[in-house]
């Protein structure tokens, strides 16, 4: 079976998620994120919302490694069921919001277009993050997850100073698009 590790390597995984190591869940999200994301897109079948849910597996495994128990099986099981529930609960939710609004189509509360848009940026910037060229998204990932300088970031990469500050420069160029996409609603556009 693909990606499957070994019980001490899932341990492990645990134990460096707990020490905080930025490092570990890199690597966790490398092996399986693709697996988390291919489970959400069949349940949901929407590409910003699928990488919404990737993001909140990922993002609970780092606010909470404890609830990951390897002797109730291995990391990839708990991540695939994680990315399963989550999917699910998004489309439930999602159908209820949809049933609700034909019951009562009254427009929403400013509150709530404000955290529709706050959730679409989010998914746009995870969407870019995802889709940027590699050495763009290494520039970024050393940035901001193991927290290193462009000179730090250019001898690890093996690249010039210069360079490690153009790749970081257009990085966060391409992430600061996700906000300029204008999100209109449908009674809007009417």
């Amino acid at each position: 079976m693909g990606h499957e590790t070994p019980p001490h390597w899932d341990r492990e995984m645990r134990d460096r998620l707990r020490n905080g190591e930025a490092a570990a869940l890199a690597e966790l999200y490398d092996r399986f994120a693709s697996l988390a994301y291919g489970i959400a897109q069949r349940v949901l079948g929407d590409e910003d919302a699928t990488g919404q849910v990737t993001g909140e597996v990922f993002a609970r495994i780092w606010e909470a490694p404890e609830d990951f128990d390897p002797e109730q099986g291995p990391m990839r099981s708990w991540i695939a069921a994680e990315a399963h529930r989550r999917a699910v609960d998004r489309l439930r939710a999602l159908i209820e919001a949809a049933a609700d609004l034909a019951a009562d189509p009254a427009p929403p509360a400013a509150g709530a277009v404000d955290g529709v848009r706050s959730a679409a940026t989010a998914a746009r910037a995870d969407y870019i993050f995802t889709a940027m060229p590699t050495p763009l998204r290494d520039a970024l990932r050393l940035a901001r997850f193991e927290q290193h300088d462009y000179r730090r970031m250019a001898r690890e990469l093996g690249i010039t100073e210069a360079e490690a500050c153009r790749r970081l420069r257009l990085g966060l160029q391409l992430l600061s698009s996700a906000a300029e996409y204008p999100m209109g609603t449908a009674r809007e556009e009417r």
